[in-house]
């Protein structure tokens, strides 16, 4: 018999100001990291108010760690020490391995009425491959599979696989998921998850209910499930979209400074002393 996933903790999102004054929200990130682990951090950057964002993340270093954004609507201006520019549009996706260190700039610039709405998600890199080469994968909203099921259920595939369609993400260690999923007014669906992966949902639209019995939750809803062979998700009278995380945990020592992750103190203590000295990108 498939064995359902509990859900072991529910939250919701919280107000918070980053960069140099985006007033956002976050999901998870900086408290009991071994909880979420691979992930590290989600942030919620959904607002149709361009003085809450136009401020954006100016320069700012990332060392140990991919950086996922995937925008639903407006734009998202980049650049970064290695010369690359660029703009993160509706319904694309800017998944950045950061590596050894890389320095860059994230500047919200919205849609033609105002609107910004997006999402960060950060992924942890093993220790074999927090030293690794920086890089880019932009992904364009062609690239993104959507698989649309016989009752109304839709899937946007950022990385991951449902049936014999793979997502445009491949290659990443702790071999991740990252799902958009619609379901339509009173829709039930089963999602099938491997066992010892963290699992993680984020409502973003609508609500619905997330494990046998359970409380229908709304947006901004985080779910962590228990472990388990699937989750069961049912819609309520509103209809539910939400995104869903899973990936292998690395189960690895996490010492975290702001934009930087890495496995000891004193890799931690390098990284600062580089950036602040000037040598931060000097073995790329």
């Amino acid at each position: 018999m498939v064995k359902v996933r509990t859900i072991a903790d529910t939250t919701v999102s919280i107000p918070t100001v980053e960069g140099a004054g985006v007033h956002l929200r976050r999901a998870f990130g900086f408290h009991k990291p071994e909880l979420y682990d691979p992930f590290l951090l989600f942030d919620d950057f959904r607002s149709d108010t361009p003085a809450d964002y136009l401020k954006g993340f100016p320069w700012h270093p990332h060392r140990g760690i991919d950086t996922i954004t995937y925008m639903l609507q407006g734009d998202v201006e980049h650049g970064d020490s290695l010369g690359n520019s660029g703009v993160i549009s509706d319904g694309e996706v800017q998944w950045m391995t950061a590596g050894r260190g890389i320095i860059h700039q994230e500047m919200p610039k919205g849609d033609k009425d105002g609107r910004l709405h997006g999402f960060q998600l950060w992924l942890n890199l093993p220790a074999g491959e927090k030293m690794g080469p920086p890089r880019y994968r932009d992904i364009g909203v062609g690239e993104i599979p959507t698989v649309r099921l016989a009752d109304g259920v839709t899937i946007k595939i950022i990385c991951g696989r449902i049936g014999d369609i793979v997502g445009p993400v491949t290659g990443i260690a702790a071999d991740p998921e990252y799902l958009d999923i619609s379901l339509p007014a009173g829709c039930s669906y089963s999602h099938p998850t491997r066992t010892g992966h963290t699992a993680i949902a984020y409502v973003i639209g609508g609500s619905g209910s997330f494990a046998p019995d359970a409380a229908n939750c709304g947006n901004t809803s985080l779910l962590l499930f228990a472990d388990g062979e699937e989750i069961l998700v049912r819609a309520s009278d509103q209809g539910l979209r939400f995104l869903f995380f899973a990936g292998i945990p690395l189960r690895e020592p996490i010492v975290w400074r702001g934009p930087i992750v890495m496995n000891t103190e004193e890799e931690i203590v390098q990284a600062f002393l580089e950036y602040h000295n000037g040598t931060f990108l000097g073995r790329q």
